[in-house]
């Protein structure tokens, strides 16, 4: 039990604790549901994978409206508070130590759940202590600080965190090693696959040594069993001398065995008939373009315990170059003295000379995603520790007891009444449906920007991504959400209702220019994100403010956490299938997708009940 505080001490500034405490809401929200598909992406695995992660992840946040009057009843707002971002500062420090173990995957979703569960529950305390610590006119003044304290940090995690650990990457690795390659106009050769460690010799030389640096195809195409064959031979090696992880071997095991039956299945094929990538002319089915192999040794040993991972991929170019085999290796103790390889291909269709430029990058990207979130835990444990010495000890902020025979009304009472609100179709319909192409959209925007390019993607490194989405595009996020609020204050959320909508979704089109296009420039990538978050700060002023006018009136906390609740709910499905979903038709067809879910967004923006001034300043003012 808190003992009792001076007046003094229970209306401490709200300017010493507001910003801080709802940074600290946002950090453990943006790693678990953000940052953690960056670095699941770079520690291998699969698109479908990480978004169904990532998505069940947010489980918590969908759910913290369920006991969120527990928390009222027992104990303290503030305690709650103090206590949830110890949990968080454990759980973070749990996962950094997670990622070294053989079942690592299990054990860091376990954790990152812990995490999330703690940051739910930590929401719910925060905002109850908010709503208590401060005045009707302090709520509405410092409404806009503590979102911006929200988006800062974002900031930090999702890119100066994401940052920290490229950085990590590029300087717990090799130099990055550049293979030029070109297609010209002579006749085709055999392809031959020679893994001969003595071919790889270095003589005093660090880092990864190849066996040509100077690729040189054919514009004659080879016999597709010829092709087939190298890339056979070339993943029997990589998998027999352990340069693949499990989840690849299992995988390409998975290739050569029969094809799956049943309803999901005969889904997937028809998805992939009507909307997937483009197959090949079956007139044209014997004939391939020409491919090489690349063989790479590492220099030196790796200490035991250790591990290097080497990716290979397209870095400019002509984009008909591509890899087709032996694209990510671990290289460890055990196999270091062994050389790998990847096979590129040029596309039969290409029928003029053409150059591009591969690259090996490598790094100890368990290491680098280890310090990353070993900071993070640092930087929540200090923030715990301020907030036990800072946040205010208000009055109000009492467990509520009532009586036993009133103890199940008065809990399901808010629920009861909200969804007695009237027309709860058309709301439930705004709350879940307003940001469905967004949902899916953010999944599969960080894994687009780095996948290579022969697989549609833009293969930015891990910093370059933190410097465009994680910092260029929170910046301009936090920018559209300001200019937003302003907007909504001055005129009401009526008259800006429909132009923020449109500004959520349209400017979507960005990213599906970046992936039918695939440029090389970096600000003109830089710039397309930018619009896009811009516009998308900006129409979720929208749903916000729409959130506080459906929450109005009694039971308003509760109300508000369950809109926010539907609000998650809304993101978790369609994040949950859009990994999936990609996978089957490509990064273009998926975003043409994310375009047409636009339409059932628009249609609840069309028949939600909403009153002509509410939002406006004057209106606040007033109260």
């Amino acid at each position: 039990m808190e003992s009792p505080t001076s007046n003094a001490e229970r209306t401490r500034s709200p300017w010493a604790w507001v910003p801080s405490l709802y940074f600290a809401q946002g950090i453990p929200n943006i790693v678990v549901t953000g940052v953690s598909v960056v670095m699941l992406k770079r520690l291998g695995l699969e698109n479908a994978q990480i978004a169904f992660y990532s998505s069940i992840l947010g489980l918590p946040w969908v759910l913290k409206p369920l006991w969120s009057p527990i928390v009222q009843r027992f104990g303290t707002r503030r305690a709650w508070t103090v206590a949830m971002q110890l949990l968080v500062a454990i759980g973070l420090g749990g996962a950094a130590a997670t990622l070294p173990l053989e079942s690592w995957v299990t054990y860091l979703m376990a954790m990152l759940a812990f995490v999330a569960l703690a940051s739910a529950t930590h929401d719910v305390a925060a905002d109850g202590l908010y709503l208590l610590a401060l005045s009707s006119h302090e709520q509405a003044w410092f409404v806009g600080i503590r979102s911006t304290a929200f988006r800062l940090a974002v900031i930090t995690g999702s890119g100066v965190l994401v940052m920290l650990a490229g950085s990590l990457e590029s300087s717990t690795g090799l130099p990055t090693v550049p293979i030029h390659a070109s297609a010209v106009d002579k006749a085709a050769s055999a392809i031959l696959f020679a893994p001969i460690a003595d071919r790889l010799q270095a003589s005093g030389q660090a880092g990864i040594v190849v066996l040509n640096d100077r690729v040189e195809l054919s514009l004659g195409n080879q016999k597709l069993e010829d092709v087939e064959a190298l890339a056979m031979q070339v993943r029997r090696w990589n998998v027999e001398h352990g340069f693949y992880n499990a989840s690849l071997e299992d995988k390409k095991k998975a290739a050569d065995a029969p094809p799956p039956t049943g309803f999901v299945a005969g889904l997937e094929a028809w998805i992939k008939e009507r909307f997937g990538p483009p197959k090949p002319d079956p007139n044209a089915l014997a004939r391939a373009g020409d491919a090489a192999p690349v063989l790479m040794k590492l220099a030196n040993p790796v200490p035991p315990g250790e591990e290097l991972v080497v990716q290979f991929g397209l870095s400019k170019g002509d984009p008909g170059f591509k890899v087709i085999e032996g694209e990510r290796f671990v290289i460890t103790a055990k196999n270091c003295d062994e050389p790998f390889a990847a096979v590129i291909q040029v596309e039969d269709k290409l029928d003029q000379p053409s150059e591009a430029e591969f690259e090996i990058r490598s790094g100890n990207i368990t290491l680098a995603w280890m310090t990353a979130l070993g900071i993070a835990a640092a930087v929540f444990g200090g923030l715990c520790l301020y907030h036990y010495v800072v946040l205010p000890r208000p009055a109000g902020d009492v467990p509520v007891i009532g009586g036993e025979d009133n103890a199940a009304i008065g809990f399901l009472e808010p629920f009861i009444s909200f969804f007695r609100k009237p027309r709860i179709l058309a709301l439930l319909a705004f709350l879940l449906l307003y940001r469905l192409p967004e949902a899916q959209l953010m999944k599969l925007a960080s894994p687009f920007l780095i996948d290579s390019r022969e697989k549609g993607g833009l293969a930015l490194t891990t910093g370059e991504l933190g410097f465009v989405y994680g910092t260029v595009g929170i910046a301009m996020l936090t920018l559209g959400g300001i200019v937003g609020g302003m907007a909504a204050a001055k005129g009401g959320l009526k008259r800006w209702l429909w132009p923020m909508a449109l500004a959520i979704h349209l400017p979507n089109i960005a990213i599906l220019l970046l992936a039918l296009i695939q440029p090389d420039n970096h600000w003109v990538i830089t710039a397309a994100i930018g619009i896009e978050q811009f516009g998308y700060g900006f129409g979720f002023t929208a749903y916000m403010l729409y959130c506080i006018y459906i929450a109005r009136g009694e039971h308003q906390t509760v109300h508000y956490a369950l809109c926010t609740g539907f609000m998650a709910l809304g993101m978790l499905i369609p994040g949950m299938w859009s990994g999936w979903l990609q996978g089957l038709i490509g990064y273009q067809n998926f975003f043409i997708w994310v375009m047409l879910c636009t339409i059932p967004s628009f249609a609840s923006v069309a028949f939600i009940p909403l009153d002509g001034d509410f939002g406006k300043k004057k209106r606040e003012e007033a109260a």
